[in-house]
């Protein structure tokens, strides 16, 4: 634990002392072994003769050799010293050159906020850590900056939808308040004005819920069949299919999938509400599912206007709608929901223009086994004109 009052130990200053302190053993070492080299040398005995002279010449020897490693021990300790406190100095310069490209880095991120989300490092150098570090950095700024404006669209967005229905209740209420003479019938059609405009909120706000929660991490691993939750998602837009004299066809396989009950099945529903809400009178519905390489499909076909090609993309996104007095909630989640279940659940969505107009909606799923692989429904082609 560092005490009080210490400067902070930086990454620099821990490279310069592990340079310096590397150099220092390194160093060390080597003078160390080059002494003892050195030391053999000449210290190494003459043949002698047994000699007075001999004797003599022994003894200088040796007080010249203790002389000249006691200097060289001096001279090596003196050279290790001034090496080691040069590498110091150089270690630090190395150091931060080093790491000027994380400094860098690290002022790009100070000086980011929800303003100015569009910043970004464009690191210049050589294809090393740092340089990969920059580009990963710039690569979250970039999918923060587009989350984050598509929050802001997506609350702007939900903010007038909300708007609408609220202002409707409101000049109701308002008008048949102001008016003290307001009869049973005015006030019954005023109860009827907010009691849908109070379904149309609640259909927006659990659309929403349900948005909200497909774009979180999918925890359940139910196992559902997409024939199934296709059948139940036609029985319950029989009614409207019937009122538009609209042609239904079904081919239903069975198409496992594990995942989210709730959410699988709104997915479902949500295609073929679309397919029935955005036809034209006497249009023509088909919805099949299978399995195909591996992966489970269902594929809703709708008659209607001529779509440009270009605009598919956009109704992917939330609120994003291009006939907005069609029978629906009218919000423009119904896709957008459609994309997020599809991706939590590791599949896609894929959207194509008909000819001579409508829509062609394919969902592909990661396939999952059976509930009962023992005797897996199937369920034959059907077709009514409803």
């Amino acid at each position: 634990m560092r005490a009080p009052g210490l400067p902070r130990p930086t990454v620099r200053l821990r490279l310069t002392l592990l340079y310096a302190g590397v150099f220092l053993l390194a160093g060390a070492a080597l003078l160390t072994v080059s002494y003892i080299l050195v030391r053999n040398n000449i210290t190494t005995e003459p043949v002698a003769d047994g000699g007075p002279a001999d004797e003599l010449r022994r003894a200088i020897q040796r007080e010249v050799a203790a002389d000249a490693l006691d200097h060289l021990r001096v001279k090596y300790a003196i050279a290790l010293v001034a090496m080691t406190a040069f590498s110091v100095l150089l270690g630090w310069i190395v150091a931060g050159r080093a790491l000027r490209g994380l400094q860098q880095i690290t002022a790009a991120a100070r000086s980011v906020s929800q303003d100015n989300l569009d910043q970004r490092i464009a690191y210049e150098g050589p294809r090393d850590e740092l340089k990969e570090l920059a580009d990963t950095f710039d690569a979250m700024l970039e999918r923060l900056s587009s989350a984050f404006a598509s929050q802001q669209r997506f609350v702007a967005n939900a903010s007038h939808e909300l708007r609408t229905p609220l202002t409707v209740m409101r000049t109701e209420l308002e008008v048949t308040l102001a008016d003290p003479d307001a009869t049973n019938e005015e006030l019954r059609e005023m109860a009827e004005s907010v009691h849908e405009a109070m379904d149309h909120t609640e259909r927006l706000v659990q659309a929403l819920l349900t948005l909200a929660r497909s774009e979180g991490a999918v925890s359940r691993r139910d196992p559902v069949d997409l024939a199934e939750a296709a059948r139940t998602a036609l029985d319950h837009t029989s009614r409207d299919a019937q009122a538009a004299h609209l042609d239904v066809a079904a081919d239903l396989h069975t198409a496992p999938v594990r995942g989210d009950r709730r959410l699988l099945e709104r997915l479902v529903a949500n295609l073929v509400e679309n397919a029935v809400g955005h036809n034209r009178p006497g249009g023509r519905v088909s919805v099949s599912t299978s399995t195909r390489n591996g992966q489970s499909v269902v594929e809703v076909v709708n008659d209607g206007d001529e779509l440009d090609p270009a605009v598919l993309p956009r109704l992917l996104e939330p609120f994003q709608r291009i006939d907005r007095g069609h029978r629906s909630d009218g919000a423009g989640l119904g896709l957008s929901i459609v994309r997020s279940v599809a991706h939590a659940h590791g599949g896609s969505v894929a959207l194509a223009v008909c000819p001579g107009g409508g829509l062609r909606a394919t969902v592909t799923l990661p396939r999952g086994e059976p509930a009962d692989q023992s005797d897996p429904p199937r369920y034959p082609r059907e077709r009514a004109h409803v």
